[in-house]
């Protein structure tokens, strides 16, 4: 007859729980993959099946009762470090969302608004643009590879233990609201410029020629302007997205 003790159980189970509970945490909050669209059911299998490939490269998992205290503060940690991981991959997206709200603001776009899946609010035309663009840059250049090697490596770095709001002491998660407007602002200067320049050039015809009606042919210039400067910089928005998601990733490396 097989038989088997709490003790072998726990033994099998903890090496695989604990990552399996800080990717899921990852999972549930990540940028594209934890849309609302992605089932349940997916997240969850992929949170399984990374715990069980990284079992080879994970340090050793604390074998705790799950009916202690001890294993409460665990999962605490597991879940918080997980939502943190994906907290640092939104801020990047946030943040070029909020170039599109700048730029957008200059174009004249902004009395335009959408539903946006990934937020739960409004979004803006240009805005939205930029976080669909951005979406499809994160899969092409594997971006949530990215997140998966950091969820795996972040067990050497801050390993499962009783404290689970150590990591937020070395991490500082509050701080990194200011890559928001650094990178949102890295982004939309030049074309913010160039929509400046564009209304500069308006105001000096409206006083040279007033008989014009500026408020006419000001907004399809201000806007043709605006769709051909993002068409222009498109292309340039790679590196400081790549830049600025490795940056916040090597925290958890």
């Amino acid at each position: 007859m097989l038989t088997f003790t709490e003790a072998q159980v726990l033994a099998w189970v903890s090496p695989v729980l604990w990552p399996f509970l800080r990717a899921l945490a990852l999972f549930g909050a990540m940028p594209v993959l934890g849309q609302r669209g992605v089932p349940i059911r997916i997240r969850v299998a992929l949170s399984f099946l990374i715990a069980i490939c990284a079992q080879a490269s994970l340090p050793a998992m604390p074998v705790v009762p799950l009916d202690t205290g001890l294993a409460m503060l665990l999962l605490i940690q597991q879940m918080l470090i997980g939502l943190t991981l994906a907290f640092a991959a939104r801020i990047v997206f946030a943040a070029v969302e909020f170039a599109g709200e700048l730029i957008g603001l200059q174009m004249g776009l902004n009395f335009a608004g959408f539903f946006n899946p990934m937020t739960g609010g409004e979004a803006t035309a240009v805005s939205r643009f930029f976080g669909i663009s951005i979406s499809w840059l994160f899969i092409v250049i594997n971006g949530h590879l990215l997140l998966i090697s950091a969820v795996v490596q972040s067990f050497s770095v801050f390993p499962a233990g009783p404290e689970p709001f150590a990591f937020l002491r070395a991490l500082q998660p509050q701080t990194w609201g200011i890559e928001i407007f650094r990178l949102g602002l890295w982004i939309a200067l030049p074309l913010v410029a160039m929509l400046l320049f564009v209304n500069l050039v308006l105001g000096i015809i409206s006083r040279v020629a007033q008989q014009m009606n500026i408020f006419a042919i000001g907004f399809p210039i201000t806007l043709g302007v605006g769709l051909v400067g993002v068409l222009l910089t498109l292309p340039l928005m790679q590196m400081p997205f790549t830049m600025a998601l490795e940056r916040l990733l090597s925290n958890f490396q």
